[in-house]
């Protein structure tokens, strides 16, 4: 009988170390905003936007070499193979607040110009497999320590079902490793390697691009950390751009250039790249102004991902034609709430023949 009564009282201890412990994560970035919950009065307008392996992985040749892998590249492409094109979509507020509580009526699709039914809307937290593309380059020498602690900040806010790679790059990209759910091991690998060599940014994401092929939830996302352009890919920015297309995976990215653009002209390109691979699939790119930031930025990725819409729709053009179609998501917001920021990816292959 003794035992009996104690269990409702430890029951009860243990909800709430946990509600504490989830309190404190949400404490570390910008918390989201409900629809419902704002006291504007001014009525909003229509708004859019677009296991285990024994050493390191390396990235295979480009698509014209023989070794190149089945998936992106070479062989088959990365497309939509069933009726129903989903979206995932984040809103944000104009200080970058997600905003929670829309209904399916407040979301309009479009896709080639033409209106789509919403045949499917949730905004439940699903589990994610994501890969990080961390620079190891020379020059995030000085930056290295604060860019762990942020990747280590981002792997510790996951949920118990995610599921975790990482990619390193400097003059070459490596899968350090593949999909885990382990943290502790994702930043003990983290810790035991020096920043040197060139920048092959390109061929980090081709690599984390064409291991997502083995994730196991529907969700993928590429979390990147780097400090500026590439100088040093076999991969071009074209072959990257049309990867990306043609992958179902957002990107996101954390951005830590130098103040003047740096030296060379593939540094100063650094941003716009990262900012056109992110805003393609939906995703976003943060720059950095102060290191100590960054696990702070790490985790407001990390909650973005998690507080998304995904909406449904079936596309009443058919044709199995293997063409490109633009997607535009656009707003009827509730009334009483500022002009909003739409995030999603901005279009997709349709199934080939």
């Amino acid at each position: 009988m003794k035992d009996r009564a104690a269990k409702p009282v430890i029951n009860w201890l243990l909800k709430a170390e946990l509600a504490i412990l989830a309190l404190a994560l949400l404490a570390l970035s910008l918390p989201p905003i409900s629809a419902a919950q704002s006291d504007t009065q001014k009525d909003s307008q229509d708004d859019s936007s677009g296991g285990l392996i024994k050493g390191p992985a390396t990235l295979p040749p480009p698509e014209d070499g023989a070794d190149a892998p089945t998936g992106i590249g070479k062989g088959r492409v990365l497309r939509s193979e069933t009726d129903m094109t989903l979206v995932n979509v984040s809103v944000t507020d104009p200080i970058g607040r997600l905003v929670t509580g829309l209904e399916r009526d407040n979301f309009r699709v479009f896709e080639n110009g033409e209106e789509q039914e919403i045949v499917k809307f949730a905004s439940e937290d699903v589990p994610v497999s994501i890969g990080v593309i961390f620079d190891m380059s020379g020059s995030m020498t000085d930056k290295i320590e604060k860019s762990r602690i942020a990747a280590v900040q981002f792997f510790r806010t996951a949920n118990p079902q995610d599921e975790f790679f990482l990619v390193n790059f400097n003059d070459r990209a490596q899968l350090v490793s593949p999909f885990t759910v382990s943290v502790d091991d994702l930043q003990n690998r983290l810790m035991y390697t020096a920043a040197h060599g060139l920048t092959a940014l390109f061929d980090g994401v081709y690599l984390g691009l064409s291991q997502m092929e083995g994730a196991h939830n529907t969700k993928k996302a590429l979390l990147i950390i780097s400090d500026g352009g590439d100088n040093h890919s076999r991969y071009s920015e074209t072959d990257i751009r049309k990867f990306v297309q043609e992958a179902d995976v957002q990107i996101y990215s954390i951005g830590l250039f130098e103040p003047d653009g740096g030296p060379t002209p593939e540094e100063r390109a650094g941003p716009s790249v990262l900012y056109d691979l992110t805003e393609m699939t939906g995703g976003r790119s943060f720059t950095v102004q102060n290191l100590n930031d960054l696990p702070d930025i790490a985790t407001k990725i990390s909650m973005e991902l998690r507080n998304q819409y995904v909406i449904g729709y079936r596309p009443t053009d058919r044709a199995h034609d293997g063409k490109w179609r633009k997607i535009k998501i656009k707003l009827r917001p509730p009334k009483g709430l500022p002009p909003l920021t739409v995030d999603a990816k901005n279009g997709y292959y349709a199934p080939g023949h």
